[in-house]
Order: structure tokens, then sequence, then C-alpha cells
């Protein structure tokens, strides 16, 4: 089996391969069979390669998309776009699930609520405010204030949240949530 080894605030197994977020697995099972899901602010495509394995149909968006390249196919559509550049939302709606890991841009909180079918789920994970005592990111622009997910998602039925310190994959301070667009329904 592969070891794991701390790399860049990531972990990352001894075959190069990336480890998916923990709370993305908890949650992910509340995303419809065979549902539409965006990955935001994809990177190198590690959760993509978990939703394509998992039978969803995905949207993979970041700015450089070098690694999701090779992920493009029949159920997934890979686009370049700068998610910071003020142009308006122009990645659809109705998505049974939207992703974000390690990636805020405040101005897409609202837009995200909003591409959420009925019954869809934002996961949602990202630092916060006191993970400039462990490294990057520290500027206060790239860091969640405290509950500033709850407000964010507050027309949502929120069904996990935490924030806090965390040994791993590294030590950091970060916020998490998942929330519904719709009534509770049943528990991962």
């Amino acid at each position: 089996m592969p070891r794991a080894l701390s790399n860049a605030g990531s972990v990352v197994l001894t075959n190069g391969e990336e480890v998916c977020s923990a709370w993305v697995l908890r949650f992910l099972p509340l995303v419809r069979p065979g549902g539409r899901v965006l990955d935001l602010a994809a990177g190198g495509g590690r959760h993509t390669k978990l939703l394509l394995d998992r039978d969803y149909r995905v949207r993979a968006v970041d700015r450089n998309i070098a690694a999701l390249s090779p992920l493009a196919g029949p159920r997934c559509t890979v686009e370049a776009l700068d998610l910071e550049t003020g142009d308006p939302w122009s990645l659809g709606t109705d998505y049974d699930g939207i992703v974000v890991t390690n990636y805020l841009h405040r101005p897409l909180l609202p837009a995200i609520v909003g591409a959420l079918a009925p019954g869809g789920i934002v996961i949602y994970e990202t630092f916060a405010a006191g993970n400039e005592r462990f490294g990057r990111p520290h500027n206060p622009a790239f860091l969640l204030r405290p509950g500033e997910l709850l407000q964010a998602f507050a027309a949502l039925t929120v069904v996990g949240f935490e924030q806090g310190d965390v040994t791993v994959p590294r030590a950091a301070t970060i916020q998490r949530i998942a929330a519904v667009n719709g009534p509770l329904g049943r528990l991962p």
C-alpha cells in the first residue's frame, strides 16, 4: 500500500496520487446518484477523479486546467476559467452537487447557492482566520471569518459544519460546511 506524505498542504501518496478530503468523502453520498456535480477551482483534479469514479457527471473548472485536461470525456467537461474577474456567474445552474476545497472568492458564494438544483448539496472546505499561525494562506482575503460559511449558506439546510484547528493533512485552521438546497433528508 502506498504511504502518505505531506506536500504543500495536501496529502500525497508515494505513487503521486492526492488523497481526497475526508469532508468531501463523508458528504458525497448525499449527491443524487449519477447527478451533475461542479468541481469549482478543481486544481489538480483529485475530487474530479473521485466524482468520476463514483459515476457522477462532472464539470471541472479552474484557471489552469493542465492537470484536468486528461480527465475530459463523455462524463467530464473541463473548463479553463478565471473565477475572479468579476464577470457574472457563467457556470449554469441545477447542480446536484458543488464541491469546493482550499479556495475562497467571496463574491462567488451567493452564485453557488443559486446554482444548486432542488435537493442539491454544497460541500465546501477551506482555510479560516487563525491559519496564519500555520503558514499559507495567511492573507485575510483568503481566510474565512468565524461562522462565515454559515452566513453565506443560510438559505440552505445545514447538514454539517465545523470550524477550528486540524492536524491532518497538516496543521491548519479550517471551516467546512455541507448544506442542502431543501428540507433535511437522509444523512450519510
